[in-house]
């Protein structure tokens, strides 16, 4: 049956669209941590629109599973066939739809592709005179339709918003192959109900994103970084607080670091550690005037509230130095060994409180337990990653469930959510009727059945199977 389905893919799209050769097409067929494999007998990269509809009509006539894929870089298996169809379906990759769109000085907007990849999606605005502001470590290679897709927070949240708050209109195919676009820089449109809201977040379980109308900035023409060494959670959220009242929209990023997760990544970085504390900030302050005077009114905040044990960069090397400490996190728990990673987020009233509370609870079960802890506190989310010490090989997956049941619980505790900007995908979804309402399950699976009624498009993920 596959051979049969090849032949009238072949048929509809041209040669260069299609890969079958199983070398190529299993890197395709693996996520990015290696947590999840899956098989198809065949990946498409189409080069317009018209071959994705032409694709996904054929794969709803013949009920052939589709699962969406950009950059490949997520870290739920969002973007990895699921093992219940395996060798059924196929994998559709954005990759080649990856053009310019429109570009609007007027409506400070920019139109791209769904392929196009983040970090060459920020070098257009910026070679424009503009600014976009999503920023993520993958950046260099995540699609911009993946972030859509998931919803992506990054480092700017904090000023700007999620991926959500920067999409002014979407283009993108249905299951049947029809074509849903309004990509009009509209900045206010209040005619109904707003079908492309639906599309943001729900991780290709609904349509294939093709296209984008996004929001840009003026660029920052003045940036003030710092690292501050403070003794406790709630010193940082105090610390927080007083950034705000002063400088409001100027805060860009405010990142949680702890002592371990900033010794782990010197180490790796071959860089010398800022402050010595037992958790740290990373702020960036930014605003588009040239040259304003952002210093004095940071240390006169940081002596007022004793936050002294500072570090401000005094030039374009030291902030890169900075930066590289908080990128390298990641990275750096990969050489450590294995974990278990968890994407959560809290009120940031209660952070200190879930992390205290959690960590006892954690060591109660697993005494050899440690945790990696860093991430977005401006805006409430946090990295969470519990190693067990004397098992940092794929092993430690065998406590998976224990240790998630604990972390969750305790986050459900602290009324938080378990996924705060990497999404559900087949990691998470057996979570998601504890996070959100019968009603809202039941308004979920009633837009997948309208949408997707014979549930081809990203099966397994986000919404958990039913018995």
């Amino acid at each position: 049956m596959n051979s049969q389905h090849l032949q009238q893919l072949k048929q509809i799209i041209q040669p260069n669209e299609i890969i079958t050769d199983p070398d190529i097409t299993k890197a395709y067929c693996t996520d990015q941590r290696g947590r999840y494999h899956g098989e198809v007998f065949a990946v498409v990269q189409p080069n317009t629109v018209i071959s994705i509809q032409n694709i996904m009509r054929y794969c709803h006539q013949h009920r052939i599973p589709v699962t969406p894929q950009g950059g490949n870089t997520g870290l739920c298996g969002g973007a990895t066939p699921h093992i219940s169809v395996n060798n059924q379906g196929i994998i559709l990759s954005l990759a080649k739809l990856n053009r310019l769109r429109a570009l609007s000085y007027e409506d400070n907007t920019i139109t791209v592709e769904a392929g196009m990849v983040l970090a060459d999606l920020q070098a257009t605005a910026k070679r424009a005179g503009r600014y976009f502001p999503l920023s993520l470590a993958s950046e260099g290679s995540c699609q911009i339709g993946g972030n859509i897709a998931c919803n992506a927070g990054g480092l700017n949240v904090v000023r700007y918003g999620t991926t959500r708050n920067l999409v002014l209109g979407l283009e993108y195919v249905l299951a049947n192959g029809e074509m849903v676009s309004h990509l009009t820089p509209l900045h206010k449109n209040t005619s109904g109900y707003e079908m492309y809201q639906q599309i943001i977040g729900s991780e290709g379980t609904l349509a294939i994103i093709t296209a984008a109308t996004l929001k840009l900035f003026a660029p920052p023409l003045t940036t003030l970084t710092a690292w501050v060494g403070v003794e406790n959670i709630q010193s940082a959220i105090q610390l927080l607080g007083a950034l705000k009242n002063h400088f409001a929209e100027c805060i860009s990023s405010f990142e949680l670091i702890s002592a371990q997760a900033l010794s782990l990544s010197a180490t790796y970085s071959h860089l010398q550690t800022p402050t010595e504390s037992d958790w740290h900030i990373l702020l960036e302050l930014t605003d588009s005037i040239p040259e304003q005077n952002l210093i004095d009114p940071l240390i006169s905040i940081l002596e007022q509230g004793n936050w002294i044990n500072t570090v401000i960069a005094q030039s374009e090397t030291d902030r890169s130095h900075l930066w590289t400490l908080r990128e390298n996190i990641s990275e750096a728990q990969r050489h450590l060994g294995a974990s278990i990673k968890h994407d959560i987020a809290v009120p940031i009233e209660k952070i200190a409180e879930f992390i205290e509370d959690c960590q006892q609870q954690l060591h109660q079960a697993f005494p050899q337990s440690q945790t990696m802890l860093f991430g977005h506190l401006g805006d409430g989310s946090l990295h969470y990653n519990v190693f067990i010490s004397n098992i940092l090989n794929s092993e430690v997956y065998q406590h998976e469930e224990s240790i998630n049941k604990i972390v969750y619980e305790s986050v459900l505790k602290y009324q938080g959510t378990i996924a705060a900007e990497h999404g559900i995908g087949q990691l998470k979804n057996q979570w998601l009727p504890r996070i959100r309402t019968q009603t809202e399950m039941n308004w979920m699976r009633a837009q997948k059945q309208q949408l997707d009624p014979h549930g081809i498009l990203n099966v397994g993920k986000v919404l958990p199977f039913q018995s």
